[in-house]
């Protein structure tokens, strides 16, 4: 059997997909580190996502031959999709729309003894994830990401659709 020859954009889609989510983390760290902003709980679980994006590109650039080059596009629309959510609910808990449901502002619970007392109160409480503490144009990261989050998912949707369609 004479195997295709992939297109530009299937040639092109695993090594797009490994780079966007290695720039991503790089970004959330050089952010974290280099300019000193300290990461909330959701701001970590954004990260997810853009881990897996890279783990599905780098699959793709060593692709198997069960792995298609729509179904690696569909993942990652998928995985992109998640991330627009993660970080939507993020944003409503920046504005104050809702509440977190993670440990997001160092809530005080119900501590028993004076030993768990103690030792809570030498651990540093974690960032709440209301507080913003970096802005552009009076946009907060977490908007950006899912701004970008969700235009990628609709990008990688319809190059998995295009894909499909010429195969």
């Amino acid at each position: 059997m004479i195997e295709p020859t992939p297109t530009t954009l299937q040639r092109f889609l695993p090594a797009a997909l490994a780079s966007i989510g290695v720039g991503a983390l790089v970004v959330a760290y050089s952010a974290e580190i280099v300019y000193g902003l300290k990461a909330c709980n959701l701001c970590i679980a954004q990260r997810v996502p853009y881990v897996a994006i890279a783990v599905i590109g780098w699959t793709g650039l060593r692709r198997p031959r069960w792995i298609s080059s729509g179904n690696l596009a569909a993942a990652a629309s998928f995985v992109f999709l998640i991330g627009g959510i993660i970080a939507i609910y993020h944003v409503g808990v920046e504005q104050n729309l809702w509440e977190s449901a993670t440990n997001c502002g160092g809530k005080v619970g119900q501590i028993f003894t004076v030993e768990t007392l103690q030792a809570a109160l030498e651990l540093e409480p974690p960032k709440a994830c209301d507080d913003i503490d970096w802005t552009f144009l009076g946009v907060s990261m977490a908007t950006y990401n899912a701004f970008l989050s969700l235009v990628l998912a609709g990008i990688t949707f319809n190059t998995a659709r295009r894909i499909w369609v010429t195969s």
